[in-house]
């Protein structure tokens, strides 16, 4: 890909006379404190949306105008929109089996980013991955799956090779790796390089602890 056309019209996006957004603060830095601030209001039992999902609240939120996207992986006890306290209109939410990329998701981050300006990206693991752990026991048996939950295995396979699968640790160590691995490539992408090194989008990975409920920034 060349460099990046103007933005298309974003569909649901208000216009500049409309009432402002729910989120005003414009920058990655801003728009990662407002993240990190609704997890720690879900961590304290505190939430401000909870998960009222009535007529009434979805007519609230009135048109989209989301600060951040969330790229998280398919597991059900990690619901991005309640890990964060988010309601709707706030964050846009893909979700693949260890959040793997592949053009769909690509294309859907780089939508959000120019037609809805999005300017935060974050990546998020959890640990006790099924889809990390499928990579992990692949690798060691050298048995890959079949179907469509081979690809899944083999995007993830380069973060179990570099910790080392016979790592008595491999599994936590992996997820944070292939979170980091999914972040570099998200920050190499033709469409989002410009953006990020411009500092008017950022990408950012997490890892989620399903016991405490916290999610820890990753460096």
């Amino acid at each position: 890909m060349g460099s990046p056309q103007a933005p298309p019209p974003a569909p649901g996006r208000a216009s500049s006379g409309d009432r402002p957004p729910r989120f005003a603060g414009g920058t990655p830095r801003a728009a990662l404190a407002e993240l990190l601030a609704g997890n720690r209001r879900f961590v304290s039992g505190q939430p401000v949306h909870g998960h009222d999902v009535t007529a009434a609240a979805a007519s609230a939120s009135g048109d989209q105008q989301p600060y951040a996207v969330l790229l998280g992986c398919i597991d059900s006890r990690v619901p991005l929109e309640a890990i964060f306290d988010q309601t709707f209109g706030s964050i846009c939410v893909i979700r693949t089996g260890g959040h793997v990329l592949d053009r769909a998701v690509l294309g859907s981050i780089e939508y959000v980013v120019y037609a809805l300006g999005v300017p935060l990206i974050m990546v998020l693991g959890h640990e006790r991955c099924g889809a990390v752990a499928a990579a992990v026991e692949a690798v060691r048996t050298g048995q890959r799956p079949g179907g469509a939950l081979a690809h899944l295995v083999e995007q993830i396979t380069p973060a179990v090779t570099e910790v080392g699968a016979a790592n008595p640790r491999v599994e936590p160590l992996a997820v944070r790796r292939h979170a980091l691995r999914t972040v570099a490539a998200l920050r190499a992408e033709d469409l989002l390089a410009g953006p990020v090194a411009e500092g008017r989008v950022d990408v950012v990975g997490g890892l989620y602890d399903l016991a405490s409920g916290e999610v820890a920034l990753l460096t």
